[in-house]
């Protein structure tokens, strides 16, 4: 049976565009991120970014998934400059976006702040969460994590809204048969980031996916290659993987890195799931293979 590939990018982190920091905001939390930024462009480089995308695009996956923070400040100006970068990636059907804690750094407004990136969160025309999206033989169950926070705060929250909407979707039998897969920008899994950057509600997401499973959850945020796991029903494992910043020049995070996640269904049902990493590596030029490895638990079958 054909294997279907999906590549997984996150926390781009593109340059601000002029007029992306207003006068309006000096007291503001962007303010303190406008601060930050003067470090982190030496880290979050463009040319490093299109390098990976370079990269990605040479691969032809099927399907492109991006886990959040395409922008720094979370104004209007980078958000509406992120939806050309999109555009010049490809089709919107091609790639699923989770907004990022820096998507929806300050200012009011709910999921409809990224009405303009509608056609890359679902198939409805709709910048509501969650959206599920079947690609071959994946149903991309995609959350939205990203909401305002204090200075000094990079939580996540989805809210008992969009948690009792996935829970009912996860057990949908119209989704029976599809290699489920969960994406949002916040790690699921304790320990993987600060309290202060965690998933608020992460104990109620576990138990969503412990009481109906998923085959994979994506994330990012971290700005680091991870792999963890969480309860599935009946003693099963749900894989959990992160990857660095798709913009990362190296530095005490992970340098830049995207994974191919080839999904390959198999006759007697279930499927068989391996990841290839290509990123950066210290002293060769470009990006190349950093390793591959299967998930033996990503195995029940519908």
């Amino acid at each position: 049976m054909s294997i279907y590939r999906i590549a997984h990018l996150s926390d781009p982190h593109l340059p601000p565009p002029p007029g992306a920091f207003g006068w309006k905001d000096v007291f503001t939390k962007r303010l303190l991120s406008r601060i930050a930024w003067r470090k982190k462009r030496k880290v979050h480089r463009p040319e490093v970014l299109s390098a990976l995308v370079a990269d990605l695009k040479a691969s032809a996956p099927d399907h492109v998934v991006i886990s959040g923070d395409l922008t720094n400040f979370a104004s209007h100006t980078e958000i509406a400059a992120a939806r050309k970068w999109l555009e010049s990636l490809g089709e919107p059907t091609d790639f699923t976006v989770s907004p990022g804690n820096h998507d929806a750094l300050a200012g009011a407004g709910g999921p409809e702040r990224f009405a303009i990136w509608a056609p890359w969160l679902g198939d409805d025309g709709e910048s509501r969460f969650p959206q599920v999206r079947l690609r071959g033989p994946v149903a991309i169950f995609n959350l939205c994590s990203a909401v305002p926070t204090a200075p000094h705060l990079a939580t996540g929250r989805l809210g008992e809204e969009q948690l009792r909407k996935l829970d009912a979707a996860l057990a949908d039998p119209a989704y029976d048969g599809f290699f489920k897969l969960v994406v949002l920008h916040h790690p699921p899994h304790e320990g993987a980031v600060s309290k202060r950057k965690s998933l608020d509600d992460g104990h109620a997401l576990r138990e969503v996916l412990e009481r109906r499973g998923a085959d994979l959850v994506l994330h990012g945020h971290a700005h680091e290659a991870l792999l963890g796991a969480l309860r599935g029903p009946d003693g099963a494992t749900v894989p959990v993987l992160g990857v660095p910043s798709a913009s990362a020049r190296p530095n005490r995070h992970g340098p830049a890195r995207w994974n191919a996640i080839e999904i390959e269904p198999r006759a007697a049902g279930g499927f068989d799931v391996r990841i290839v990493s290509r990123g950066i590596e210290a002293g060769r030029e470009g990006l190349t293979e950093l390793g591959r490895f299967s998930l033996s638990s990503a195995d029940s079958g519908p």
